[in-house]
C-alpha cells in the first residue's frame, strides 16, 4: 500500500526509540491500542488552544485512524505524498549552497 510507503518514510526520519513505538503502532496486531490514541490525539487536537495540547495532535490523530479506515487512506496517502514531495524538496534547496 502506498500509505505504508509513507509511513515507513516518516519511521526513517524518526529518532529511533520513537520510530520503534510508531512502527508497533503500524502493526495490525495493535490496533486496539492504535483506535483509542487516535481519537485522543484527535480530541486533544480539538482544544489546541490549551498549553500542553496542540494542533499538531489533530493530523497525527488522522493518520493513525486512517491506518483502519480505507475510506481515509487514499487521501492521507496523497497528503503525505505532498509532504514528502516539499520536504525532498526543502532538503534539496537546504543542501544546495
Amino acid at each position: 500500500m502506498e500509505i505504508d510507503r509513507h509511513f515507513a518514510w516518516f519511521e526513517g526520519k524518526l529518532p529511533p526509540r520513537p520510530a520503534r513505538f510508531v512502527a508497533w503502532l503500524r502493526k495490525p496486531s495493535s490496533r486496539y491500542a492504535r483506535l483509542p490514541l487516535a481519537i485522543l490525539l484527535m480530541f486533544g487536537g480539538v482544544f489546541s488552544f490549551l498549553p500542553v495540547l496542540g494542533f499538531w495532535m489533530l493530523p497525527l490523530g488522522l493518520l493513525l485512524f486512517a491506518q483502519d479506515v480505507p475510506v481515509l487512506q487514499k487521501p492521507t496517502a496523497r497528503t503525505l505524498g505532498w509532504v514528502e514531495r516539499k520536504w525532498t524538496e526543502r532538503q534539496r534547496a537546504k543542501d544546495m549552497p
